[in-house]
């Protein structure tokens, strides 16, 4: 039975704190005491928000790893994903401010963070991580494979135009991903242990 966890937003949930502060500190005089003070106190929330954030995920990677042989997980360039949208002054970019907030969205989940932790405690536990292409995984339907742009028809939503079938979108796209990534391990066992991509 799939299981969402429900993203922690540590950024989110601190941001109004850490502009509180920041507005303070642009109003003192840089390098003054009471700039160093202030200075203090804005890092004070950024270590805050980071420490929140690592708790989370070493708890869900711990509790992962301890309950599964095999992971498997979206093999996404984060650092991509996330650049800039801003372009040059011959080549503005477009849609900067949206842009800007998903990256700022990405980056509070700690995706690439969380990777890193359930690859090293499976290593430890003597598991594996199958790092599936994320092609497609958004798109394909868990249920009969058909795969189309119209299966999303919200962010959240999965419905297949083709079977009919409806799920969460996350729920739908980590299936095919564990999927693809048990099809993996049973490949990298030998060939005469593959049976395709099982249904899940």
């Amino acid at each position: 039975m799939a299981k969402l966890i429900e993203p922690l937003d540590s950024f989110r949930k601190h941001e109004a704190r850490l502009a509180k502060e920041q507005r303070k500190l642009s109003l003192k005089t840089r390098f003054s005491n009471n700039w160093v003070k202030q200075k203090i106190k804005v890092n004070r929330v950024h270590e805050k928000i980071a420490n929140v954030r690592h708790d989370f995920l070493h708890k869900h990677s711990t509790k992962i790893s301890q309950n599964h042989a095999v992971v498997a997980v979206e093999d996404l360039q984060v650092s991509k994903m996330t650049r800039s949208a801003k372009g040059t002054i011959e080549e503005p970019g477009r849609h900067v401010a949206a842009k800007s907030g998903l990256n700022k969205a990405i980056l509070d989940q700690g995706w690439g963070m969380f990777r890193i932790l359930v690859e090293y405690k499976q290593v430890w536990r003597g598991g594996a991580v199958m790092a599936v292409a994320p092609q497609y995984t958004s798109q394909r339907c868990a249920e009969c494979d058909h795969v189309s742009p119209e299966n999303r028809p919200s962010q959240a939503v999965f419905s297949c135009v083709a079977c009919g079938h409806r799920d969460h979108a996350d729920v739908n796209a980590a299936r095919n991903i564990l999927a693809a990534g048990l099809a993996e391990s049973l490949n990298a066992c030998g060939p005469e242990r593959s049976s395709g991509i099982p249904r899940l």
